[in-house]
């Protein structure tokens, strides 16, 4: 098996990559910065935001990887606030990277992902694209975006063998989460507020999220294409008395 995963090379990417390779595919990353790789992942620099970047890194992963049969659209950006929280020019950068993205690295691959006899796509979704949290508006309209995106391919893509699917992972133990707390007021307290919005009563694990992603992307996935797997910790699913 042979992957490429975008934003490969820290948080939920990083701990997909490794999984497959830990598995036996060979797996190349895409990362603005692929120092986070490790030994055995093939690292490719790449802006998803770029047009010219996306070309030229998945042209040379591919070089590298021989052919592809998964890809894995990791890559993106959070962002936190209401509706009114940030410029514009924020909402744009974010759904450039999330949605465009996603676009841009898809389109790259799609060649190579027909050539398969058993492809796959896997997107990074969020549970926030089916839950309304509060202060996630903006992450909340790029990630909903992908996911309409995913179905949508799935549906495009499906007489060419290729599957397309989505994991929508709770709120992760990630670098990102990491300095959400590290600006909060109060880090104790929030970690608190983060943990108590999941049944479960704990942040989900980057490699519970990876595993979700590497049975998407297995033939032992060959009949599921087209949906989303939930890893919350049963946010999406439970409706939960209050305390």
């Amino acid at each position: 098996m042979t992957a490429l995963v975008t934003g490969g090379a820290s948080g939920i990417g990083r701990a997909t990559a490794l999984l497959l390779a830990g598995r036996g595919a060979t797996v190349a990353v895409l990362d603005l910065d692929p120092s986070g790789a490790p030994d055995p992942l093939l690292r490719v620099r790449a802006d998803v935001a770029d047009d010219a970047s996306v070309a030229s890194a998945v042209a040379e992963a591919l070089d590298r990887l021989g052919g592809l049969d998964v890809l894995v659209n990791n890559a993106g950006i959070g962002a936190a606030g209401t509706v009114e929280a940030g410029g514009l020019d924020e909402w744009r950068r974010v759904l450039e990277v999330n949605l465009l993205g996603t676009v841009r690295v898809t389109r790259a691959a799609l060649p190579a992902l027909r050539a398969s006899a058993a492809a796959s796509i896997v997107v990074i979704g969020s549970i926030v694209a089916t839950a309304g949290l509060p202060e996630r508006a903006l992450y909340s309209a790029s990630k909903g975006a992908v996911t309409a995106l995913a179905r949508a391919m799935a549906a495009d893509h499906v007489g060419e063998g290729i599957r397309v699917n989505c994991v929508h992972p709770g709120t992760v133990d990630t670098p990102w989460i990491g300095r959400l707390l590290d600006a909060a007021a109060d880090p104790d307290a929030a970690l608190t507020a983060l943990r108590a919005r999941q049944p479960l009563g704990r942040l989900v694990s980057m490699d519970e999220v990876a595993h979700a992603v590497a049975y998407l992307a297995s033939p032992a996935a060959a009949s599921v294409t087209g949906t989303e797997l939930a890893v919350d910790g049963g946010m999406a699913g439970l409706r939960m008395p209050r305390a």
